[in-house]
């Protein structure tokens, strides 16, 4: 059973607008950090790369691969919460239902719990 939405129009528009540009920030970040290469084509590329000092660009290699998973990871939350923005119960939290504050939504677009909430899913992992 869905719960009356606690954000306007005005809100959701703005939320909407905000994850866009977000969106697209990332993904011309990832663009510039993949040199226009797929993930795949950048990782081959990267170990290509590597020859004889591999060894010593292991932790280079490892950061690397790091901040494209994060990018990726970070853009299929934002592309989840776009196709959720105009669902009634977006903006509620998904383990007891209270409202998310516009706030908090509008700094983690993709916020899924109330505070609380995450708290108790973050000590879990």
């Amino acid at each position: 059973m869905s719960m009356p939405t606690h954000l306007t129009p005005s809100q959701r528009s703005e939320l909407a607008s905000l994850l866009q540009t977000t969106v697209q920030a990332i993904e011309r970040q990832s663009t510039l950090h993949q040199e226009g290469l797929s993930l795949v084509e950048h990782a081959q590329q990267v170990l290509q790369q590597d020859g004889d000092d591999a060894p010593q660009r292991a932790g280079d290699r490892e950061v690397d691969f790091a901040v494209s998973e994060r990018d990726g990871q970070r853009l299929v939350a934002l592309r989840r919460a776009q196709s959720r923005l105009n669902d009634p119960d977006f903006g509620h939290c998904i383990d007891c239902g209270v409202h998310i504050p516009f706030e908090r939504l509008r700094i983690e677009l993709e916020a899924l719990r109330c505070v609380a909430c995450e708290s108790t899913h973050e000590r879990k992992f």
